[in-house]
């Protein structure tokens, strides 16, 4: 017999949920974790980035307060204090995962595991012991981390990577970020909100290439206007580093050009967290590094099981936490519905914020698809105007025949909570008539969601 039912290996936000629900379900779990559980996202990426992000709201708010009426003198602001109160919320929140992990009678072990053989694991303690376990099942939700890139060594000083920059206390005076995706137009927006002055360089023809077009000039628009310098369609050749400063080698459609600034960010490139584990000598799979699954998380070994960012499929934390869900209850013998990742929502948490799911507007088109679309503005909308949040729009692209919602984007105040609607009603079958029909509370920025949907027909009233 086997020491357990279920050993999961990595306690990030795939790894813990899946072991909280295996224990549900009254299978014998155990979980390993070589640092602190949480995983990346809990402690060196959504979670403390957030923190810093609400600490960038507020300085804005500030600044901004004699639109208010509120004056003030001698403003003065500590970002290592925003630092610091960011690490006093992952602790709060690791605590917590740690006390479900315990409630739910769920072993955590900490160490490195190594596969010995399909059922079988070495762990080893940082002090150096080890400890041979087996399972009837093994899931592995290990994660990824920054790949390195030879024309960008991080040097974890004046080059850095995310984790670095969630662990310095000081702003630097010019920060140049590699990457104007989800991480590099965060931090963007935190550096520049505690008055950097920040370069984005991307490789793509616009930052937050993955979402609608639309959405990337509105959020292009904020951030130029906010004095934040975006180099498109451009590459890193190299970094030349001295002691205090950098010196990074642009290469833009061929036109060359040098930019010289105290920190550079890199922010972009993962590699999966697959090296180190034994996976070869069992002849698992993978691809590029990565493990490939199944609809139920399945490997090519039939007993184990892979789930998260190790997957390559989609790098986000509740995307690992709905895989978790899926594998575990697979392996208790349930029924769970397969994952659709086309309407798997994201979101980035720059301010104004963007929040989508489902196709753009391009790719429906690219796919012959005929679609209405339906947008409506915040600088329209009574509750936006009020807050003084009037950045922004709600775009829906739409069946034309049905009226199903195939994609929602989204940039503005707080839309990341506003998105949750539309994917209801995309579960559920739902479409825009449902959505024009449905009475939003007045004045509120959920009234925009209406609005939008509305506009597919021509029949939006407030623009």
């Amino acid at each position: 017999m086997s020491d357990f039912d279920i050993i999961v290996i990595g306690a990030g936000p795939g790894g813990y949920v899946a072991a909280i629900r295996a224990s549900q379900l009254g299978l014998k779990t155990a979980i390993i974790e070589r640092e602190s559980v949480g995983g990346v996202c809990l402690n060196w990426g959504c979670i403390p980035s957030k923190a810093l992000l609400r600490n960038a709201e507020v300085l804005n708010l500030i600044h901004s307060a004699d639109k208010y009426g509120i004056t003030f003198d001698n403003l003065s602001y500590d970002f290592g204090v925003a630092i610091d109160r960011s690490r006093e919320v992952v602790n709060k929140l690791t605590s917590g995962v740690e006390y479900l992990l315990k409630k739910n009678n769920v072993e955590h072990i900490s160490g490195s595991a190594v596969f010995e053989t399909s059922n079988s694991l070495t762990i080893t303690t940082e002090s150096g012991e080890a400890r041979s376990i087996t399972g009837d099942n093994i899931l592995i939700a290990t994660g990824a981390r920054q790949r390195e890139i030879p024309s960008m060594p991080i040097d974890h000083s004046i080059v850095m990577n995310s984790r670095d920059a969630l662990d310095s206390k000081t702003i630097p005076n010019r920060v140049l970020i590699v990457g104007g995706g989800a991480t590099g137009a965060e931090f963007a927006h935190i550096y520049n909100s505690y008055g950097s002055n920040v370069t984005i360089v991307e490789l793509e023809d616009r930052i937050v290439p993955n979402e609608d077009k639309e959405i990337s000039q509105v959020l292009t628009k904020s951030f130029t206007d906010n004095g934040i310098n975006l180099f498109s369609s451009s590459s890193v050749d190299s970094i030349e580093t001295n002691a205090d400063f950098a010196i990074v080698n642009i290469d833009k459609n061929g036109e060359k050009s040098k930019i010289e600034c105290d920190r550079v960010l890199v922010a972009v490139g993962v590699q999966a967290n697959t090296d180190n584990l034994g996976l070869e000598d069992i002849g698992l799979e993978t691809d590029r590094g990565f493990i490939p699954v199944d609809g139920n998380m399945n490997t090519s070994i039939p007993n184990i099981f892979a789930i998260g960012d190790v997957t390559g499929k989609m790098l986000l934390a509740h995307v690992a936490s709905a895989q978790g869900v899926t594998a575990i209850e697979h392996i208790a013998g349930l029924n769970p519905p397969e994952l659709d990742y086309s309407i798997m929502p994201r979101a980035i948490y720059c301010e104004p914020q963007i929040a989508s799911f489902g196709l753009t507007e391009e790719q429906a088109k690219d796919q012959g698809i005929d679609i209405n679309i339906g947008k409506f503005p915040f600088s329209a909308s009574g509750k936006a105007i009020a807050l003084d949040k009037t950045d922004g729009i709600v775009k829906l692209v739409v069946d034309q025949e049905i009226g199903e919602i195939i994609g929602a984007h989204m940039i503005g105040s707080e839309v990341t909570e506003l998105l949750a609607e539309l994917s209801m009603t995309k579960m559920l079958e739902g479409t825009t008539t449902e959505l024009g029909w449905l009475v939003h509370p007045h004045p509120t920025i959920s009234e925009i969601i209406k609005e939008a949907a509305l506009d597919t027909t021509g029949e939006a009233i407030h623009i």
